[in-house]
């Protein structure tokens, strides 16, 4: 090769030409490959693309018009200014500036207020850490200022109901309780399309599936705040050892009910102009609208002597052992010899512990009442100086359920107001659910397959199983609904199951008292078809245990828990036997409650409402009543009425023997006495208008009727339940309804003697909310 070919190779270099593959450069043998630039792979998945938001600076003013027609308007709320802040700051951040054309702010208000409600939050919304937790719950349900597409899902009761510890309602473990029921997707109603009935469910064709009994100790608890005038559930855990301020609370509690209750009513609803001044009276069925009255406080009437007053107040017996009646301000004694009751002669009995109205005359300076010596007790939230001379005296009206909860009258009407937004029994509230619920009654009870038989619930009282004629009268009655081939919907057997105190001592013990469950369960046995179609609910009395033990046949102390179980293994098992031989064809088996007296019994919810208690309350009410008008009433027997002692005797000892049946419905609002009524009927008007207008069970001082102050707020009335039954083996039986609530009395379930007894009980319609008095002869 020449050097000019050198050269040229020099400056033109051979492609094809093997570089040096020397260790000392580490360069290949093989030639590089040209580099050739692709396109990178595209991703394995694509981050999906989230919806941005301009969040806002939203003030409240601007968002008070369409809260106020949200919460106020729609849902009878009230916000507060704090709430509205809050809720302003939550939808500019959240719903950004399209917060008004998109209509999401009107859904997150909407949404808002039905959670507070299904929270039993109060009337006035207020900021605090209840709210905060239902916008945390919103905020996982918006996304890029839509609701309702965060996290991939919709707000929904199974996804979004998860609020804080201080809120007390763990409701996706009360959903999950109440899924088994079927009624997991109908507790709050907030959603109307989420809450349509299924017609294919097996538990939904089934009545019974809806029937549920709720223990003293179960149900929620509620206090009236009077300032928010609505009613609060308290949070903390109840004790059977509360601390002192408990008890004052218990008393407090029953006047904040029964006055708000007051004022509620029209005629307590004073009008601007009043041309003169009204007594407290009555006509034919309610208080008088043309009148109006005005409730004076007892520290008020100091400085006012010999001026007419209406107090509404507490009897009680003062230290100096004379009768006084008492409110939140003070204490005046009480003078009732001139005195007349409202409704008429012996319409009501008044014991010390009740709340009353008394219309009288102050008496200012009246020796006895100021200078008691008992310390100093005068003044303002002590005794007041003086005496209130009574010339009437009545207990509070009654209010209907309907206008407690503003649901409606009785004619289909609106009502405003009420609490129809408050879960007093923890099943759902009535203006949340209680209209389908109802609608749910009428498609399963009301269709004529149902059958009279099958929705009716038998109840038998006074069931002493230490008696022969007990189990006897057990069986007759077992035999006469197994013969119909379709066994009614529940049977409530109250107590008291033993004659004499089991366990005190003297009475029956442990032993025979088992063996009186174990002699039910043999006669239960040979009725399966009972038992496995229905729900029997065990309602125990003061002469079983455990309550029998301390008492020794005394009054024990309400509520009290159920029999306990060590006694009742034998009927649980004759229940397991009964189902264990044919299963239940609906997918709803028999069940045997043991429940607390006293007891409730829903059905269907807030739309059916039972109450059930087991006491002799007659006979507690005719030994500590206190004697009105003893003044007129003595110049009347004087001047008119000239008889002996042995004969006002037997006039006042109420041993009438009477033939006339009371088992029919008596449906006048407020009863009236006469000459052609049977004592056994004026006997049960008297106690109906003792009980009901106390709005409570027991309506007597602590040391008649012991009562545990924690749970006092399962025997109110308020408002009153659909159906009362009063287990009570000193009056006669009697079947009757006042301002809308039907009382029942079952009375003994043998009575009479000699070979052949008298064997009576009670049958409730669940569809007609009335219920009739049966009897039959073994």
């Amino acid at each position: 090769m020449t050097r000019d070919e050198d050269m040229a190779s020099l400056q033109h270099p051979v492609e094809n030409v093997a570089l040096s593959s020397s260790p000392a450069f580490g360069t290949p043998i093989q030639p590089i490959a040209p580099v050739q630039r692709r396109p990178p792979p595209p991703p394995a998945f694509k981050a999906p693309t989230v919806p941005t938001i301009l969040p806002i600076l939203l003030p409240a003013a601007t968002l008070r018009p369409l809260a106020f027609r949200t919460f106020t308007k729609k849902h009878n709320l009230t916000l507060n200014s704090s709430a509205l802040q809050a809720l302003a700051t939550f939808i500019g951040r959240h719903c950004g500036s399209g917060w008004r054309e998109e209509g999401t702010c009107e859904r997150v208000l909407e949404d808002v207020a039905k959670l507070w409600k299904a929270e039993s939050g109060g009337v006035i919304v207020e900021d605090g850490v209840k709210l905060k937790d239902i916008l945390k719950t919103l905020e996982g349900s918006i996304s890029g200022g839509k609701a309702g597409t965060g996290k991939g899902n919709k707000l929904s009761r199974e996804s979004t109901f998860a609020f804080g510890n201080d809120s007390g309602v763990d409701l996706s473990a009360a959903l999950k309780r109440q899924a088994s029921n079927d009624m997991g997707h109908r507790s709050f109603g907030i959603n109307d399309e989420e809450d349509e009935l299924h017609e294919d469910d097996a538990a939904s064709k089934d009545a019974r599936a809806w029937l549920k009994v709720l223990s003293a100790f179960e149900q929620p608890r509620f206090t009236y705040d009077i300032d928010k005038k609505h009613f609060i559930q308290l949070m903390s855990k109840p004790s059977l050892f509360p601390p002192p301020s408990h008890k004052t609370a218990l008393f407090r509690e029953r006047y904040h009910v029964i006055h708000q209750r007051l004022l509620r009513n029209e005629a307590f609803q004073a009008p601007s102009f009043r041309s003169k001044p009204s007594r407290l009276s009555r006509t034919d069925g309610n208080t008088t609208t043309t009148q109006f009255y005005k409730i004076t406080p007892i520290a008020n009437l100091l400085g006012r002597g010999g001026t007419g007053h209406l107090v509404l107040g507490m009897l009680v017996i003062a230290p100096t052992g004379t009768l006084a009646l008492t409110d939140l301000t003070g204490s005046i004694s009480l003078d009732l010899q001139h005195a007349a009751m409202v409704h008429g002669e012996e319409s009501a009995y008044f014991c010390p512990g009740m709340i009353v109205l008394v219309d009288g005359v102050y008496e200012e300076d009246w020796s006895g009442a100021g200078s008691s010596g008992l310390g100093n007790t005068g003044g303002v939230g002590g005794t007041i100086g003086g005496r209130l001379l009574a010339f009437s005296i009545g207990g509070p009206p009654v209010e209907r359920r309907n206008l407690s909860l503003g649901v409606g009258d009785v004619k289909g009407g609106d009502v405003s107001g009420g609490f129809g937004w408050t879960d007093f029994l923890g099943l759902g509230s009535e203006r949340a659910v209680g209209q389908r619920m109802k609608k749910l009654e009428q498609r399963l009870l009301g269709a004529e397959q149902a059958g009279q038989t099958r929705r009716r619930a038998v109840i038998l009282a006074e069931c002493t199983l230490d008696r022969p004629s007990t189990l006897a009268a057990i069986r007759k009655i077992c035999e006469h609904y197994a013969a119909e081939g379709q066994a009614p919907m529940a049977f409530v057997l109250m107590g008291n199951f033993c004659s004499q105190a089991s366990m005190s001592g003297a009475g029956t013990g442990s032993i025979e008292y088992k063996e009186l469950f174990n002699e039910l369960a043999a006669v239960l046995s040979d009725f399966p078809s009972l038992l496995r179609s229905g729900t029997w609910t065990f309602v125990p009395g003061d002469n079983d245990p455990w309550g029998s033990a301390f008492s020794a046949g005394a009054s024990t102390a309400v509520p009290r828990e159920g029999v306990p179980d060590i006694f009742t293994s034998r009927i649980k098992r004759a229940f397991a036997t009964a189902k264990a031989e044919v299963r239940a064809k609906d997918g709803v088996d028999g069940e045997t409650v043991w429940t607390s007296n006293p007891a409730k019994l829903s059905l269907f919810g807030p739309a059916h409402e039972v109450m059930l208690f087991r006491d002799n309350i007659s006979g507690r009410l005719r030994r500590n009543a206190v004697r009105v008008g003893g003044a007129a009433n003595t110049e009347d027997h004087e001047t008119h009425h000239p008889a002996s002692e042995e004969m006002q005797d037997v006039a006042m000892s109420g041993a009438l023997p009477t033939t006339e049946d009371v088992s029919q419905d008596h449906s006048a609002d407020v009863p009236t006495a006469g000459a052609e009524e049977s004592y056994r009927a004026q006997q049960a008007k008297r106690l109906i208008m003792t009980l009901l207008p106390q709005s409570t069970l027991s309506p007597f001082s602590l040391t008649t009727r012991p009562v545990h102050w924690d749970f006092a707020g399962s025997l109110s009335l308020y408002p009153m339940p659909h159906a009362l039954i009063i287990a009570d083996a000193e009056a006669a039986p009697f079947a009757m309804t006042f301002e809308g609530c039907h009382v029942l009395n079952p009375g003994c379930l043998v009575s009479g003697g000699g070979r052949r007894k008298k064997v009576g009980w009670c049958e409730y319609d669940l569809l007609t909310k009335r219920g009739s008095l049966k009897e039959d002869w073994i």
